[in-house]
């Protein structure tokens, strides 16, 4: 990958020559532009597909923007081994509003946090250099809080189950004081132990009785009147999770 005015500052040719070359390369399916002023140079084994992988320029593609990032939601769940609905958009948490950007079949969608810094993550290794990604416990608490974007709640669920296995429960109830958000950790709790993942709610429950918050539904956006009452979490089920694994 590389920037337009890289190409003009290190190759021998006019500013005009360069931006001919690049529309050349373009047409050619050699070059693909997932922002313009922004080319990622395309290998020939990806040249049906009209690009590379998301995660191979995707640290570039922030650093065009001047904007901190992270790998999230349904993707940063994947790298970390829970797979059971493969994204079908690559997933980045940034401060601010993006568009979304294309390169070939890949979708890049951006999602938008103003306490970005707060999020914990970890470097991935990729084929071009590393990537931002959040960690396993960023990650939970991130896909209860952004549902909309991860399938629904049993997918959620599931994702979760899958989870699991990397995530801490120390870790995960540090990362939840730091949202400061009741009502994420009660919908959190409640899906892990749903899920199967027991062993990683002692803490997040000890916050909640202690905290005594109120009672909230699980899904936010649906009425809950009648609905049956979860008095552990502290939640009205108004939607039923179906957990296959």
């Amino acid at each position: 990958f590389f920037q337009a005015e890289d190409g003009i500052r290190d190759l021998p040719l006019s500013p005009l020559a360069v931006k001919r070359a690049a529309e050349r390369l373009l047409v050619q399916g050699r070059l693909v532009a997932p922002r313009r002023g922004l080319f990622v140079i395309i290998p020939l084994e990806y040249k049906s597909a009209g690009a590379p992988p998301p995660s191979w320029f995707i640290d570039a593609l922030m650093d065009f923007h001047a904007a901190p990032y992270y790998v999230c939601l349904l993707s940063a769940a994947a790298l970390h081994g829970a797979a059971a609905q493969q994204p079908q958009e690559f997933q980045v948490m940034t401060n601010r509003q993006l568009r979304p950007a294309t390169a070939g079949r890949g979708r890049i969608r951006f999602l938008m946090k103003k306490n970005l810094e707060q999020t914990p993550t970890e470097p991935v290794k990729t084929e071009t250099g590393s990537m931002r990604v959040s960690t396993p416990e960023a990650t939970a608490v991130d896909l209860v809080r952004y549902v909309e974007y991860a399938g629904g709640w049993s997918n959620v669920a599931e994702v979760l189950g899958d989870l699991a296995e990397k995530v801490e429960s120390n870790r995960l109830i540090e990362v939840a004081r730091a949202n400061d958000d009741f009502a994420a950790a009660q919908r959190l709790g409640f899906l892990l132990e749903k899920a199967g993942a027991e062993d990683k709610i002692a803490p997040l429950l000890q916050w909640v009785e202690g905290a005594k918050p109120r009672t909230v539904p699980l899904r936010p956006d649906q009425p809950h009147a009648g609905a049956p009452r979860d008095a552990k979490w502290r939640l009205f089920l108004n939607e039923e999770i179906e957990v296959t694994g």
